[in-house]
């Protein structure tokens, strides 16, 4: 089967493009014919050496990613039969290996696709909405709330708008001015520009915060967290003071990373089929192209998500 290894870690041309034999089910398990791939910031930041690169190096060949759509060619599960088309967030934190023409997939970490989307859509609705939806879970989001969600255009951000709102909170995101509209049109209440606010001075207060971005983010953020308000925030490696700088201004702070999960994918299934949540599609690749999908990602622009297919 086609597969993309990463030999070394490095630059988006370190992505090397081979032939590998397929993989072998175990219990519990099916084979996925990958249609699409998503690609998120945890792909380029492990391509780059960093990320979940020190726990996956051992591995040979190491295949990154994690998020596929596609269909069941071989099942060992109860839960999935031949041909069901599935999509789901594979091995997180893990070995996913999703960068291949057949993934293998726990029987608990896929679900079902909804018949009124499509590979694409399915596959980007995988780790950066399993994120938004574990967040908001966590931070026990009550209809009326106020929630603030950094970076409400990107990945991330733009599912947790959605989610909020359709569990009924008022909803303001943050982002560029250029992507004012973008924000506002998933159904976000307000918007504010990252980039001319007087956080200092802002007199507008939230119970709950996604911040996905992480450093000076989290300062901005506690001066407008209520009193016992929660912030949730998602990078590695720039959160480390989250507890202490809510429990300042007497918050609760929490750092959360994402878990592969069935019942997660399950209840986006859901959201997916009544249309309560709908990816954003930026750009899309070609398996052939995955450098040029890094190298985009990279730039940080990307509004939503960025799928590759076959």
């Amino acid at each position: 089967m086609k597969a993309i290894i990463l030999e070394n870690p490095g630059e988006p041309k370190n992505l090397k493009l081979t032939e590998i034999e397929k993989p072998q089910i175990k219990e519990g398990e099916v084979l996925v014919e990958v249609k699409s791939i998503s690609i998120n910031p945890i792909d380029v930041k492990t391509r780059s050496g960093k990320g979940a690169f020190q726990k996956l190096k051992e591995e040979n060949p190491l295949i990154l990613g994690w998020d596929i759509s596609g269909i069941v060619v071989e099942t060992n599960s109860s839960k999935f039969k031949m041909n069901d088309e599935v999509f789901g967030m594979i091995n997180f934190p893990g070995h996913g290996k999703a960068y291949a023409q057949f993934v293998t997939a726990s029987e608990n970490h896929i679900f079902l696709k909804p018949k009124n989307i499509n590979f694409e859509e399915a596959a980007a609705t995988s780790l950066a909405a399993l994120t938004a939806l574990q967040a908001i879970e966590k931070a026990d989001l009550k209809e009326g709330q106020k929630v603030l969600i950094h970076a409400a255009s990107g990945g991330v951000g733009h599912f947790a708008v959605q989610i909020a709102k359709y569990l009924g909170a008022s909803v303001t995101g943050t982002s560029s001015a250029k992507n004012r509209e973008f924000v506002l049109s998933l159904g976000a209440d307000h918007h504010i520009d990252y980039k001319n606010y007087d956080w200092e001075n802002s007199e507008e207060k939230f119970d709950f915060i996604l911040d996905t971005i992480g450093g000076e983010n989290i300062d901005h953020s506690v001066k407008v967290l209520k009193k016992g308000g929660t912030i949730i925030s998602i990078p590695s490696g720039l959160n480390e003071d989250v507890e202490e700088k809510a429990a300042s201004v007497k918050g609760n702070g929490f750092k959360m990373m994402v878990q592969s999960d069935g019942n997660g994918m399950q209840k986006l299934a859901e959201l997916l089929e009544k249309g309560f949540v709908k990816p954003h599609i930026y750009k899309t690749y070609h398996f052939n192209e995955m450098s040029d999908a890094h190298e985009e990602l990279e730039k940080g622009r990307t509004v939503g998500k960025i799928v590759v297919n076959f």
